[in-house]
Parts: structure tokens; C-alpha cells; sequence
């Protein structure tokens, strides 16, 4: 059982949390939620032993094997599956063990204390899962969206999003009475999302996930611990039915708040009117202390939710696209790597469309080739008459340039596309129009490269908004946002004129503002008849397949 009791955690000056008591009792599956900066990342310091309370208890039991997601980027040349396979703390420490016994037999081989030793580090391996540890390193891998010939790879051959994926898996390998997930998803497309949920559904330990996916939150948590004003406040649901029950708790506190406020007033209008009496002065003063004694009831403050929305594009073509026996790919040292091929479809004003494929199947392919990226490798693809496009691209925080401030960025984008954008471009006009982002005073001059993934998700949306563009292209628009921030793009979607096509892995979102679906797989794009649950057992069904697949292939390779 994990137990906090009046704890009090500070960050510098300012307290996170304050006189906090919860308990989370084995086995239960925990998200802890909250605005970004309330101490959520803080607490899993100090479940994880990095931090310490200030003041307060705090306990777990000492016998718990933890596993968390290291932060820090691999730098190492072996095998993925190795990798994977490290994580497995028990396995390595038995393994340790082996090696320690196997030196000292061989430099003494009638050593019968050494020989002992090797017979029972034999014993447990086998009960450390010595015997299919590759495997179930690889199902992991697999799982998380690698490619059945990338599972012996050098870790240092992958971009930093699948490292990050390989530094899960190894999180996963390792067997564990308490899991703490920080954001584990935001590496992760839809594909292996669903995966992950299913695997995290059979887990039989006690864990805590930190998450901005609220689909996520819903699928594998049970219980809700909300961070707000330095308290903890323990809900039993996941998110949505902590949404409800907050929802209700608030109504029922500004309704105690307005009849305690209705009593104060009535007392304190008999303590105007009597207080120069002096036949009421004692009743008077019995209502000074009656008031004084009052338990007061905090009014709750709404709040100041973040909202956007997008200009009405000036024209709008249709239809925006016309793609007619098109090839999507990309070019490799002169060779031509074919994705998806004899693509004709139409895309129309209006239409918004939720592009949907396993991983590797050519989402992003696509995207980039709309988006002017990458140039299509055969076939035609031609733009209505004044197609404006606004892209976001997965790496397109990457871009900005970590030394400016936001308002420099946005006097250089009136500079380039100011006169076809018809927005004003002073420097107060722009200041102004960065404070609807959330940027205010001391934001707008502070250099990019000190922020949040989240600002700098913000800054870039602000950019794009500014260009009143007529069709979106948004590929994994939600990495780095918040619940709050991912909210308001849902409303500003839904209010937006033109045209949108979208990549995601938060469901939340591809619900709310999709009307149909696209799927990229098997290197053509078709329509997505079902829903989104469909989808899911479509991507289980398809990853069976490839693990099956891969099986084959192993076990193939093994008789050869």
C-alpha cells in the first residue's frame, strides 16, 4: 500500500503539495492528472526515491520492485532486443550472479562452494524466464511498432521517438510491483497505443500513469488522483467519471458557497442594524462571532480555460486536391522507395478526413507529399486555385529557432507571408495576438529553446492559425499538449471553414472532428468504413498477423 500522510512537497519556494494524505491500495491502476506545473512529474520523484518530503509520511512497501520509463536518450550500439532485454532487472542480477560463480570455478576448479552457486544461478534462470526472454523482449518490440528485421538493430540506428518506444519496451520487460508512466504515449502512433492498452489492461501490479490522452486515461485506469490548489483528491473512476463527479462536486460547492454567502449576509445585515442598539448589542455580537466561527465555503473560481479559434479562410477552392494514379514515397541515394501507389481520390472543400494506417504504412508519407514536402513519384496531384495550406508536421517544433522569442518568430512569418495573409503586422498587433495563445508580457521575449514542448506546440499552432489557411494538415498535432490545450484545438477544428485532414493517435480528438476516414495499409489508401472501435480490432488484428509473421520467420530461420 502506498501512503501519504500530511505530506508536504516543495519545488524551490513554491509549495506543490500541501498537508496531502491519500493511500493507493495494490493492484489498483491509477491516473494522476492535473494542469501542467501542479507536481505531478514531482510526485513520481518521489515515489521513485529521486526526491525526498518535506514534510509528512510517506511509504511504500520496501520489498516493491519498480519500473518507470528512463528520460534520458540511449546512446549504445547493441541490438534492440538486447536492449530490451537489460531492462529485465531480476534476469540481470541472476546473470551477474552466473558470471561471479563461473570465474570463481574456473579459477578453482575443486571450489565446491562455486560449483554449488552455478547450479543454483541454472535454477534461477530458468525461473527469471531465462528460456524466453528474447522472445518476450521482441513481442514488446513488435508490439510498439518495430519491424520484425529492425528487433536486432543497433539501438543508435533509430530517431529519437523510437529510442524513446525501445526505452519503454524495457520498462515493460521488467517485472514490477508498481509501473509509474510518464506521458507514455506521446511517442507512440495509434497502432502500437492500442497495443500498449491491451498489454497495461493484463498487468498485475499497482500502477500510476501521468497522461494527456484521455481515451487512454479511460481504457487502463480505475481510479483518479486530480493535483489542484497543492491538494490531492482521490476519485474513484477514470477520467471521464472523474470529470463527472468533479463536475457535480463543483455545482454542489458553489451552491453550499452561495447559501453560506445568503447566511452571512442576514447575519451581518442584524449586525448593521442592531449594533448601535444597546438592547441588541450582545445579540450583535453573537453574530460577529457566529460569523467568525463559520467554516468558510471556497467559492469555485472557474478556470481560465484556453480557447483559439480559426479565421474564416478568405477563399476557399473546390475541389482543394485532385490526386489522379499517384505514387507517394521517397527517393534514397537516387533509388525510389515506393509506400502507397495508384492513389486517385479528390479531396473537397469541407471534408474532414482522419487518415488512419498501422505504423510504417504510410501516414506521414502521405502527409508530407500534400504538404509540398516531399514530391510525389508519379502521377499528378493539382491544387484548386488558391490552396492555402496550414501544416503541422510531428517535427515541426524542431524547426523553430530555440534562440528567438515568439514575437520575433511572428514578425519574421508577417515579414515572408505577411501581404497574402491580409493580417495586421505591427509589433503591437502581433503581441496582441500572442496574448490569445496564452503569451503573455513575459513570454513573448523568452527564447523558444527555454520552453515547454507544450508552448512551443502553442507557438507553432499560433503560427499557422495566423496564415488563415484553407486546408489543414495536421500530423500528430497533440504530442506535447496538454488536456486543456487539446480541448480547445477540438473546438477550434470544429469551427474551422476549410478543410481538414488529420494524423493522430488521440482518439479524443480524431472522434470529435473526423467525419471519415482514410487507411493507409498494405501500399494503397481506401475508405474506413467502420468506426474508430473498428479500427482498434482492425490494428489487433493486423499486429497478431505481423508477431505471427515474425514467428514464421524465426522459426523458419532456425531450421535453415
Amino acid at each position: 500500500m502506498i501512503t501519504l500522510k500530511n505530506l508536504v512537497l516543495r519545488r524551490s519556494a513554491k509549495v506543490l503539495l500541501d498537508k496531502v494524505s491519500v493511500t493507493i491500495t495494490p493492484g489498483e491502476k491509477v491516473g494522476l492528472v492535473g494542469r501542467n506545473g501542479v507536481g505531478k512529474s514531482t510526485l513520481f520523484g518521489l515515489l521513485n526515491g529521486s526526491l525526498h518530503e518535506d514534510g509528512g509520511d510517506f511509504s511504500y512497501p520496501k520489498q516493491w520492485r519498480l519500473a518507470q520509463v528512463a528520460q534520458d536518450m540511449p546512446e549504445t550500439d547493441e541490438s534492440a532486443t538486447d536492449f530490451v532485454v537489460g531492462g529485465d532487472s531480476r534476469l540481470a542480477e541472476v546473470r551477474a550472479d552466473l558470471a561471479r560463480a563461473e570465474a570463481r570455478f574456473a579459477a578453482d576448479p575443486d571450489d565446491e562452494e562455486a560449483g554449488m552457486a552455478i547450479a543454483h544461478a541454472y535454477i534461477e534462470l530458468a525461473d527469471a524466464g531465462e528460456h524466453d526472454a528474447t522472445a518476450r523482449a521482441q513481442a514488446l518490440i513488435l508490439g510498439l511498432g518495430f519491424g520484425s528485421d529492425e528487433v536486432d538493430s543497433p539501438v543508435n540506428s533509430f530517431s529519437g521517438g523510437w529510442r524513446m518506444r525501445l526505452q519503454l519496451a524495457r520498462a515493460l520487460m521488467c517485472p514490477s510491483d508498481l509501473l509509474l508512466l510518464d506521458e507514455p504515449t506521446n511517442h507512440l502512433d495509434l497502432d502500437a497505443l492500442v497495443w500498449l492498452e491491451a498489454w497495461l489492461k493484463s498487468y498485475a501490479g499497482t500502477m500510476i500513469v501521468i497522461s494527456h490522452d484521455r481515451e487512454f486515461l479511460d481504457a487502463v485506469t480505475a481510479v483518479t488522483l486530480h493535483l489542484d490548489n497543492a491538494q490531492i483528491t482521490r476519485y474513484g473512476g477514470n477520467y471521464s467519471k472523474f470529470e463527472e463527479l468533479r463536475s457535480e462536486q463543483m455545482l454542489l460547492q458553489q451552491a453550499a458557497f452561495a447559501r453560506q454567502q445568503d447566511k452571512i449576509a442576514h447575519l451581518q445585515k442584524f449586525i448593521d442594524r442592531f449594533k448601535a442598539k444597546a438592547s441588541k448589542a450582545k445579540q450583535a455580537q453573537s453574530r460577529v462571532k457566529a460569523i467568525e466561527r463559520m467554516e468558510k465555503v471556497a467559492p469555485m473560481l472557474a478556470s481560465a480555460d484556453f480557447e483559439f479559434e480559426f479565421r474564416e479562410p478568405g477563399h476557399i477552392p473546390n475541389p482543394m486536391l485532385s490526386i489522379t494514379a499517384a505514387k507517394f514515397g521517397y527517393t534514397v541515394d537516387g533509388e525510389e522507395r515506393v509506400i502507397v501507389r495508384n492513389v486517385s481520390r479528390s479531396v473537397l472543400a469541407g471534408q474532414r478526413i482522419g487518415i488512419l494506417g498501422a505504423n510504417g504504412q504510410g501516414k506521414s508519407t502521405v502527409v508530407k507529399t500534400i504538404a509540398r514536402d516531399l514530391a510525389a513519384l508519379g502521377g499528378t496531384i493539382t491544387e484548386g486555385k488558391g490552396l492555402s495550406i496550414g501544416y503541422f508536421a510531428q517535427q515541426e517544433l524542431d524547426v523553430l529557432h530555440p534562440q528567438d522569442t515568439p514575437l520575433e518568430h511572428m514578425v519574421r512569418l508577417a515579414r515572408e507571408v505577411g501581404a497574402q495573409a491580409r493580417e495586421a503586422t505591427g509589433e503591437q498587433a502581433l503581441r496582441g495576438f500572442l496574448g490569445s495563445f496564452n503569451f503573455g508580457a513575459d513570454m513573448i521575449r523568452q527564447p523558444v529553446g527555454t520552453m515547454s514542448g507544450g508552448e512551443k506546440a502553442r507557438l507553432v499552432l499560433a503560427m499557422m492559425v495566423w496564415q488563415r489557411p484553407n486546408l489543414l494538415l495536421l500530423d500528430e498535432p497533440t504530442n506535447h499538449l496538454d488536456l486543456v490545450t487539446r480541448e480547445a484545438l477540438a473546438m477550434a477544428l470544429n469551427g474551422f471553414e476549410g478543410t481538414l485532414m488529420l494524423v493522430s493517435h488521440d482518439r479524443a480528438l480524431l472522434r470529435s472532428v473526423c467525419d471519415e476516414f482514410w487507411l493507409v495499409g498494405r501500399g494503397a489508401i481506401s475508405p474506413f468504413d467502420g468506426d474508430l472501435d473498428d479500427y482498434q480490432r482492425y490494428l489487433l488484428e493486423e499486429s497478431k498477423r505481423l508477431r505471427e509473421e515474425a514467428r514464421a520467420g524465426a522459426r523458419a530461420g532456425a531450421i535453415a
